[in-house]
């Protein structure tokens, strides 16, 4: 149980805190802006070590397309400033703070980084570890190290930003990051095609082998649909979002209701468009989980997008979407689903539909210690993340128990 906190005022600070709970045998529960406390299983560590004074941005270079900042800058504050120069953080990061139970916690960008999010665009522009160009960090042997570079063209040693990335804070606390930045689109539509889920999942995959480049592609059942103000679908609807100069999106619309999509039921404006996909990153406003559901992640291939959720509505009695053009699956199950919150039988139909991760996004505590909230590993894949796990943090210091159970110090 976490009885004492740290609060370091800078990096020499942080090392100081981590050296001296490795020599008396301590651990750190790390927190930014704390709004994804809740996602992964519950921290086991002695301390809580708050990192809201490491915020800021260190350095801005618009025409370099690069940001640095610490970790604990809020996403709202990156965004601002990149819109004010009509820039964008590419990968369309989510803050995920109501689905993680935490709504009044503040959405970082440590956090963000450190999960390894991205939202919709992930399927054009790729997730938060493709854009993380370099970083500072210090590790569980209280030992600081700077990783990558602050250009977007760098081949030099090892790519540790990406190994840092999505690892939950349990390799090493990052204290700076690069990040790469992109321009924002002057415009957005999005297409509201009323279809089934299996005939959408096939039109996502025939849109993103050709040449209208959707940067977004989602299908919604009819109550979703209804519950985001869509017109009514009774069959469900698929979402198509083009971005881009004005006059190359009225092309893309037109060769796109020519494709053989079927009738367009709407055709959403920029400012209908941001509200909609914000509701689909977010999860919550989307899916409205009932305090009794728990909330699971299925990350998939894109062309088994349909035949899962399927499956998964007829066989543990689950709600759900589908994002990234098929490849990701929102569920929200019921109570009712088993003492493992259908984790079970969610991963059957995983491995059944050609494989992929089950992840437990939402679920109380007691339920979080119990199942294996990321995909269980193969052996030799767990081996790996030991040894890797070894060389930054041989002590289990920081964040213990965060990814898997069972951890126990050396």
């Amino acid at each position: 149980m976490t009885t004492e906190s740290f609060r370091p005022a800078d990096a020499a600070e942080l090392v100081e805190i981590v050296a001296a709970s490795a020599a008396a045998g301590g651990s750190l529960a790390v927190v930014a802006g704390g709004s994804k406390a809740g996602l992964g299983r519950p921290v086991e560590a002695a301390a809580r070590l708050d990192l809201g004074a490491l915020t800021g941005i260190v350095d801005y270079q618009p025409e370099e397309l690069m940001l640095t900042a610490r970790p604990a800058t809020p996403l709202a504050e990156v965004a601002a400033l990149l819109a004010g120069r009509g820039q964008m953080l590419a990968f369309e990061p989510p803050g995920l703070a109501a689905l993680c139970g935490t709504s009044g916690a503040v959405p970082t960008l440590g956090g963000t980084v450190a999960a390894g999010l991205a939202g919709p665009r992930r399927i054009r522009a790729g997730s938060a570890r493709d854009h993380l160009l370099g970083l500072e960090a210090v590790s569980g042997r209280g030992e600081r190290f700077k990783a990558g570079a602050k250009v977007v063209k760098n081949v030099t040693g090892y790519d540790l930003p990406k190994l840092i990335a999505g690892s939950f804070g349990t390799l090493a606390i990052m204290t700076e990051m690069t990040l790469k930045v992109l321009p924002a689109p002057e415009d957005a539509v999005t297409l509201v095609l009323p279809m089934a889920a299996a005939p959408a999942v096939a039109a996502m995959a025939r849109l993103q082998a050709g040449p209208l480049e959707p940067t977004a592609l989602a299908w919604l059942p009819s109550t979703l649909a209804r519950a985001a103000d869509l017109p009514d679908a009774r069959d469900g609807a698929l979402l198509v979002r083009f971005e881009g100069p004005d006059g190359a999106l009225a092309d893309r619309v037109g060769r796109a209701e020519e494709s053989g999509l079927g009738g367009c039921a709407a055709v959403l404006d920029l400012a209908h468009s941001q509200k909609l996909w914000n509701w689909i990153a977010e999860v919550v406003p989307i899916l409205a989980p009932e305090s009794r559901e728990v909330v699971w992640r299925l990350s998939v291939p894109p062309a088994a997008g349909a035949a899962l959720l399927y499956d998964a509505v007829a066989g543990v009695g689950a709600r759900g979407f589908i994002d990234w053009g098929g490849g990701l699956v929102w569920l929200a199950v019921p109570a009712e689903a088993g003492d493992d919150g259908g984790a079970t039988a969610l991963r059957a139909l995983v491995a059944r539909n050609g494989g992929g991760h089950a992840t437990l996004m939402r679920g109380p505590e007691p339920l979080r210690r119990r199942v294996p909230v990321f995909e269980p590993e193969a052996p030799g894949l767990a081996a790996l993340s030991e040894r890797v796990r070894q060389g930054f943090d041989p002590l289990r210091l920081l964040n213990p128990g965060r990814m898997r159970g069972e951890e126990t110090r050396p």
